[in-house]
């Protein structure tokens, strides 16, 4: 149950599998489980139109999951179709299903341009061998050639495997775009960091934001560094997005992608920040010595992590680091073994 006491959740229960629940008028959750440890579920959203339904998010690519979604098309949609599938961003769990919902109703896919190009370009670059450059990005990391050899092996960009094939034609939306759905007006909110341009939706009729992985109630949005942009700064991208959201009303419903609608918006604002400012905060003290981005993960993560867990957290200890790069709090040197090392700067350490 919702475990954020700084919280409300005004909604009763939740919806059973292949079934939905009204959190709103026309508007309806809708849980789907997804193979993402911690997650166990991804909510997907149901909007009633005058001869049809908008869906927002689709889940992921499994025969279960198209069996639910054809329980819900017959049984709950009462036999109107599908006219529109709005996609959040284009991580499987959102764009999984697209293109077989897209194709069973012949409707158009809704995205930003960035993500749905994005999500195309994963899909075509899938490969057996993992490309040099992906290999040295993770070796002047600091892994060692086993645990190389284990990431070699799984083969490169398995983005493919988790979605139905994206449809090759979109409809983009943008930020600032208005969009009538179920004759109200949804405003696109554009937001970084956790993808490229992650799209939210708020009605200001309804008072209610449909938040995709942006804001969610419990955690934050993964954010990485990855080989495709290895001196990417996410993490700022990110942080700076909270200003598209601060203007929203305090009492907006929040209906976020994974765990509870909730009310509270600028409280779980407040929350995200200060939890990343504490660990930027840690990981300037810790970098008092050169330390590698895999020294610094048990400051991030106090559970143990096996090897594939690892390449996950990695991202996230990356995307730390280069925000504290980029404003001047540490500095990276490449050793002589070739591995990056971090250390906290002079003025920084003076300023302790």
């Amino acid at each position: 149950m919702p475990d954020n006491p700084a919280l409300t959740y005004p909604i009763a229960g939740r919806p059973d599998v292949a079934e939905m629940l009204e959190v709103g008028p026309g508007i309806y959750w809708i849980r789907m489980p997804i193979p993402i440890p911690g997650l166990e579920f991804i909510n997907l959203w149901a909007i009633r139109e005058e001869d049809g339904w908008t869906v927002v998010d689709t889940g992921t690519k499994s025969s279960k999951i198209q069996g639910w979604w054809r329980t819900i098309f017959a049984e709950a949609f009462g036999g109107r179709p599908v006219k529109r599938v709005i996609c959040t961003h284009f991580h499987p769990d959102h764009v999984g299903q697209a293109g077989f919902i897209c194709d069973l109703f012949k409707a158009p896919l809704w995205m930003t341009l960035t993500d749905w190009t994005f999500g195309r370009m994963l899909s075509l670059e899938a490969a057996s061998e993992v490309p040099d450059y992906v290999m040295d990005f993770y070796r002047r990391i600091g892994f060692g050639e086993d645990a190389l050899a284990s990431f070699r092996e799984r083969g490169f960009n398995n983005f493919a495997k988790s979605v139905e094939p994206l449809p090759t034609q979109f409809h983009r939306i943008a930020g600032g775009d208005s969009i009538d759905i179920g004759g109200h007006d949804w405003k696109v909110i554009i937001g970084r960091g956790h993808s490229h341009e992650h799209a939210s939706l708020w009605c200001p009729d309804l008072g209610t934001l449909i938040a995709g992985d942006m804001i969610l109630p419990r955690i934050s949005p993964h954010i990485g560094v990855y080989p495709g942009e290895p001196e990417a700064n996410p993490l700022k991208l990110f942080l700076d997005s909270f200003d598209a959201f601060r203007p929203l009303p305090a009492d907006t419903l929040v209906l976020p992608s994974h765990g509870d609608p909730f009310v509270g918006v600028h409280t779980r604002l407040d929350q995200v920040e200060s939890h990343h400012e504490t660990r930027l905060t840690a990981l300037k003290a810790f970098c008092a010595e050169p330390r590698t981005a895999l020294d610094v993960l048990p400051v991030l993560f106090k559970r143990p992590l096996d090897l594939k867990h690892t390449f996950m957290a990695i991202g996230e200890g990356l995307a730390h680091l280069h925000y504290l790069a980029a404003e001047g709090s540490i500095e990276r040197s490449l050793g002589s073994d070739g591995i990056y090392r971090y250390r906290r700067t002079a003025v920084q350490a003076s300023a302790a």
